[in-house]
């Protein structure tokens, strides 16, 4: 095995899918049991707040995409049930890792690479990958969906797992779609925390996301309501400009503790951004390991290639995504930069860009292309 410069003396992070964790059970000994999500574990935690999401102002009531406004944006109410439950539950642990973004941006990618990266010492991303990890297992990406390696925060709240994400052991890496405003001040306000957030030419996030929302068991989408959803500051909520624009100002502000990326950037050069995300959440690749060449090794796990490759039995069927049942196999289509030219006229487009740069003036920020 190749030197490296993991954390020494942690045991995490572990697929999330696999922590197991323990309760006081006077029948048992040791006390250890793996805990699947319970239906009546969610609806427990799902009512606790459910007055007070009940109270805040509401649209297309009856339907399954009821809306809430929460902190001045529009989501689906289960998923601010979620929100709710972080902000007054999360207790954070340092080392905590949290990979934000607005959906279709690079999310799934994102999660592989930086589990890839921090979990190298227990599951080395070497020559022999396509067989075995550090103990003889495939390794975790090889098995398992990267959804299941680092869970959604707001899923795991929702679906009363807050055991299993306390049993896991340090550094733990989660996930998020909130907007830098709704995560708790036990995340944003934590020198022990890190933010890794990527972002997307909206262009082709759109696309993506029109694919994306018609394969789920949720209600289709037209791809003009899609495209529109930007202009009309709806798409996931919030205006998009707000989301990447509150992580863009944390980042400048706090560099040390939020990183952020651009999707086309890591396409460009994915093995000096995954040295990037190494170096910002602690565990720098060894010259060793540079030599060894186990940067390029997580690079081609992470591939969209091998994991659509490595798609059949974690792939099949649907996953649970807060309360939105959505195909496995819709994680994975083309991540191509500029796939938009296809679907999007050169009007639609010129018009986007022109829209977005107004609301982009004077920050500094810019979309790769």
């Amino acid at each position: 095995m190749p030197a490296t410069n993991a954390v020494p003396g942690t045991a995490g992070p572990i697929p999330f899918k696999d922590v197991v964790v323990v309760i006081d059970n006077d029948d048992h000994d040791d006390g250890a049991e793996a805990i699947p999500r319970q239906p009546a574990a969610a609806a427990a935690a799902a009512e606790e707040y459910r007055g007070i999401v009940a109270a805040l102002p509401s649209k297309l009531p009856g339907t399954p995409q009821r809306m809430r406004l929460y902190q001045g944006s529009w989501f689906r109410e289960d998923w601010v049930l979620g929100f709710v439950a972080i902000q007054r539950r999360f207790a954070p642990r340092d080392g905590d890792v949290v990979l934000a973004s607005l959906p279709k941006c690079g999310t799934t990618w994102l999660k592989a690479l930086a589990f890839a990266t921090a979990a190298r010492a227990a599951y080395p991303p070497g020559p022999a990958l396509a067989a075995t990890g550090g103990g003889g297992e495939p390794h975790p990406l090889l098995r398992l969906n990267p959804h299941d390696c680092v869970p959604f925060m707001e899923a795991v709240y929702f679906a009363g797992d807050e055991a299993r994400l306390a049993a896991a052991p340090s550094p733990r890496l989660m996930s998020t779609h909130a907007s830098f405003s709704v995560l708790p001040a036990s995340i944003t306000d934590n020198p022990g925390c890190k933010i890794v957030y990527i972002c997307r030419q909206p262009k082709d996030m759109l696309v993506s996301y029109w694919h994306f929302i018609n394969r789920s068991k949720s209600n289709a989408m037209s791809f003009s309501d899609v495209w529109d959803s930007i202009h009309e500051g709806t798409y996931f909520g919030s205006p998009i400009w707000e989301h990447i624009l509150e992580y863009w100002r944390a980042s400048q502000a706090m560099p040390d503790r939020v990183l952020f990326l651009r999707y086309e950037d890591i396409q460009r050069d994915p093995v000096k951004n995954v040295e990037k995300i190494a170096e910002f959440i602690g565990q720098p690749f060894s010259d060793a390991e540079k030599e060894a060449g186990i940067v390029e090794s997580i690079v081609d796990l992470c591939s969209l290639q091998r994991l659509k490759a490595n798609s059949g039995a974690k792939n099949a069927g649907f996953r649970r995504v807060v309360n939105v049942e959505v195909p496995n196999e819709s994680y994975f289509r083309k991540g191509a930069v500029g796939d938009w030219v296809n679907y999007v006229t050169p009007e639609m487009a010129e018009s986007l860009d022109k829209f977005l740069a107004d609301k982009f003036r004077g920050s500094g920020f810019t979309f790769a292309e």
